[in-house]
């Protein structure tokens, strides 16, 4: 026999596959059908247990390891059939998000809009970006800018999420637990740090430099290459404001270039950032669910069960739909001993009778919140 003949048996034995496949899921169905009219719940683990114990000892113990990953995999794919077919009409979820994509429209040109910092500061440039004609109100900490918004005294809020080198603004995440805000845009922003000093002073005269704790993690390698101290600040233009106001020149911050023009200082020394791939991704937040035309990404936060595959189970419900999960991020859940809650970035538009199907599904979870539908830019 050549290599043809073999694959000619393997075309007919996928063909019973196939066939058999179709039959196994017409009896699920039934099953579904069943467990609606009874009020019986999809995962049955002491069956599935049986089942994997069953087929791995017909398989032998060459192929046990294989045959448990086939029939995880068949038996995640029955209970996502289940859970289709128990799942009927819109849900509260769904609804709301239908509505909101009715009615939002396109993304305003002006706002009153809340920032972290200062003048000159990455969330203003971001928010000059994001916006035509913003007005901008700045708060100290992040979480000023979230109270800001839920209280209405600003529309939208602008928010470092991550950067491309130093991780996720954590922080951020953990205000996102606190406070029911809605992600509305994205943008993604090339940061280019400076090192900024009075002027006259030269790069052997610093000893100091002050900067936020993202910055300085960003620039560490030249920070340590000139053994030079580091003091954290709240803000890199609030830093570069200090190294203008203190007169010192033996103090230099990390912050933009235009930081520079705003408070007198020079740039000693550009492109100080570990990487010269530095980007970092900004959220727009809303009090109110805000989802404009073009939203092609959606962001959510689950948890899952103590059982082994419960986070496989969750990441099947894309993949097999051909959603891509661009991101995902843990958290630990506060006051529990080593249980996270998990932050989705999936590429998937709300309008898809798939994401819908998937998010009925989950809003039955215990614990599950929908964080926006939106399009990000740069």
């Amino acid at each position: 026999m050549d290599l043809n003949d073999y694959r000619t048996q393997l075309d007919a034995i996928d063909n019973q596959m196939a066939e058999l496949f179709r039959q196994r899921m017409s009896v699920v169905k039934d099953i579904a059908d069943y467990k609606k009219a009874n009020s019986a719940p999809v995962l049955a683990p002491n069956r599935e247990r049986d089942i994997l114990y069953r087929v791995t000892g017909l398989a032998g113990e060459e192929l046990e390891e294989y045959t448990k990953i086939l029939y995880s995999t068949i038996l995640e794919l029955s209970r996502d059939y289940q859970e289709d077919r128990l799942t009927t009409g819109e849900s509260p979820l769904c609804r709301k998000i239908l509505e909101s994509v009715d009615t939002t429209g396109d993304f305003p040109s002006r706002a009153v809009v809340a920032c972290q910092g200062i003048e000159g500061a990455y969330s203003q440039i971001a928010c000059d970006k994001m916006f035509a004609l913003p007005q901008i109100m700045y708060f100290n900490r992040f979480d000023g800018v979230f109270r800001a918004v839920e209280a209405g005294m600003c529309r939208y809020g602008i928010l470092p999420i991550e950067n491309s080198s130093a991780g996720s603004v954590t922080e951020v995440y953990d205000l996102m637990e606190k406070y029911n805000c809605k992600i509305v845009r994205s943008l993604r922003l090339k940061i280019e740090h400076c090192l900024l000093a009075n002027p006259g002073v030269k790069l052997s005269d610093v000893k100091e430099v002050v900067a936020h704790e993202q910055a300085l993690n960003q620039c560490s390698e030249f920070l340590k290459n000139n053994k030079i101290k580091i003091t954290v600040f709240s803000n890199n233009a609030a830093a570069a404001k200090y190294v203008s106001e203190s007169g010192r020149t033996d103090l230099a911050a990390i912050a933009s270039a235009g930081c520079a023009d705003l408070y007198g200082l020079k740039v000693l020394t550009g492109h100080v950032a570990n990487s010269d791939h530095n980007y970092t991704r900004f959220i727009c937040i809303s009090k109110q669910m805000e989802i404009f035309h073009g939203a092609n990404k959606i962001t959510f936060v689950a948890s899952t069960s103590h059982r082994p595959g419960s986070l496989y189970s969750l990441i099947a419900k894309f993949a097999t739909r051909g959603l891509n999960i661009c991101k995902l991020e843990s958290r630990p859940i506060p006051g529990k001993d080593f249980e996270f809650r998990f932050y989705f970035d999936v590429e998937a538009s709300v309008r898809s009778k798939d994401t819908q199907t998937i998010l009925s599904q989950l809003e039955k979870e215990d614990f599950f919140t929908f964080l926006g539908a939106y399009s990000e830019v740069s």
